[in-house]
C-alpha cells in the first residue's frame, strides 16, 4: 500500500513539474531551497490549508480593495455631477 501511496505522489508531482515546465516557469536557486524545505517539513494535508489561507487573504484584499475603489469612484461621480447608480 505505501509502495502504491508513494508512486501516486511521485506521478502527482511529475505530473506538476511538467506543467511547470511547459509554461516555462523557472525558480531561482532560493525559491528550490525554500519549496524543498517547505515540502519536507510539512504534510501534504498542511500544504493544501495553508495554499487555501492564502487564498482566503487575498479574497479579503479584494474587498478591502474594491471597497475603497467604490469610494473613489462615488467621490469622482459627485466632483463631476453625474448620478451615481448602483448595479447589483
Amino acid at each position: 500500500m505505501a509502495d502504491k501511496e508513494s508512486s501516486t505522489d511521485l506521478e502527482r508531482r511529475l505530473a506538476a513539474l511538467e506543467r511547470r515546465l511547459a509554461r516555462g516557469e523557472k525558480r531561482t536557486a532560493a525559491e528550490s531551497v525554500f519549496w524543498a524545505i517547505v515540502h519536507n517539513i510539512f504534510p501534504e494535508e498542511a500544504r493544501a490549508h495553508m495554499k487555501a489561507a492564502g487564498r482566503e487573504q487575498l479574497l479579503a484584499a479584494r474587498v478591502y480593495l474594491d471597497k475603497w475603489i467604490g469610494r473613489l469612484d462615488k467621490e469622482e461621480a459627485k466632483d463631476q455631477g453625474r448620478e451615481q447608480i448602483e448595479i447589483k
